[in-house]
Formats: structure tokens, C-alpha cells, sequence
């Protein structure tokens, strides 16, 4: 299993947008240059985003995006779900009952009315892991982030989204 790439973009441009002040937008182009990602690649991530309500469009000259919700009420898996999809993670086909020596016939209702194990196991590890993402905020993100770099970065880093002329 692996998430894409667009997981870790929408991670990072969202934790930048926290800084920025309600009302006041983030352009695409912006997000990408500082970044430096692909901006067609971050606009089709944004336009998920926004399908899932995370963040809103800003229409007209000075538009672009801003966060639809408080960050301490957008948790990781949010976004997971928003970038990635929500079909579930493991796809059981119950192959077992194809078993070649079984009769199809006279299978024992403990094997074929019971769930299978496999699948019992891969869903229970992947409510785990989005319980545990679910524990997880875009607030909590930038206040660890704020208290890990210098001051004078995360203060250069506002400075540059509120100067930016590219919008």
C-alpha cells in the first residue's frame, strides 16, 4: 500500500495556508512555486480538497483557496480520504471458497458463513491506522511544525505568501 504523492502536497501546502488570514486567498501558482511542485498536479489535488470540503475556492482577480474549516477540525485522514478515495484499503474476493479440494457442495458453515480471517485482520489494521489519523490535525501539524523551526522561517514564510503578486 502507498499513498500518492498528492497526499504529502496537499499536507504541506495545507499546514502553509494555516498562517494565511480568513478571507484572504492562496493562489495555486503560489503554493506550487514556494513548494516547489508541479502546479497542475497541486490544482487537481485542490480540486479534491475542495470536493471534500476542506478548502474553499475564492473566485475573481485576487482568488484562489483558503481553508474551508479550522485546522484543529481537520484531521489527516480527512485529507487521505479527500486525495486518495475511500474504498476501503484491502479488497477481499473470497477466494477461499474457490478452493480447488473443497465441495463446493458441503462446505462446513464454519468456514464459509464465518469471515475470513485475512480479511478480518487487514480491515482491523486499517481502522487503526485511521483511528490514529483521525487523532491527527492540520492544528496539531503546525503547532509541532512552529515549534521545531526557527521563528524567523515561519515568519519569512507568511511574509512571502502575503507579498506574493502572482495571484
Amino acid at each position: 500500500m502507498q499513498f500518492s504523492i498528492g497526499v504529502e502536497y496537499a499536507l504541506h501546502c495545507l499546514l502553509y495556508m494555516v498562517d494565511i488570514p480568513s478571507g484572504k486567498a492562496v493562489g495555486i501558482k503560489d503554493l506550487a512555486t514556494f513548494q516547489g511542485v508541479s502546479e497542475t498536479y497541486l490544482s487537481k489535488v485542490y480540486t479534491k480538497l475542495r470536493k471534500a470540503g476542506i478548502v474553499k475556492s475564492i473566485p475573481g482577480v485576487n482568488g484562489g483557496y483558503e481553508l474551508a474549516r479550522i485546522p484543529e477540525s481537520i484531521t489527516f485522514w480527512n485529507i487521505v480520504e479527500a486525495v486518495e478515495g475511500t474504498t476501503p484499503l484491502f479488497q477481499c474476493a473470497e477466494i477461499r471458497q474457490n478452493e480447488i479440494l473443497l465441495d463446493k457442495n458441503n462446505l462446513p458453515d464454519t468456514y464459509t458463513k464465518c469471515p475470513c480471517l485475512i480479511k478480518v485482520v487487514m480491515v482491523e489494521a486499517e481502522d487503526q491506522m485511521r483511528q490514529y489519523l483521525n487523532n491527527k490535525t492540520l492544528g496539531w501539524l503546525h503547532e509541532q511544525v512552529s515549534n521545531k523551526i526557527p521563528e524567523e522561517h515561519g515568519k519569512a514564510t507568511i511574509e512571502w505568501f502575503n507579498n506574493t503578486k502572482s495571484r
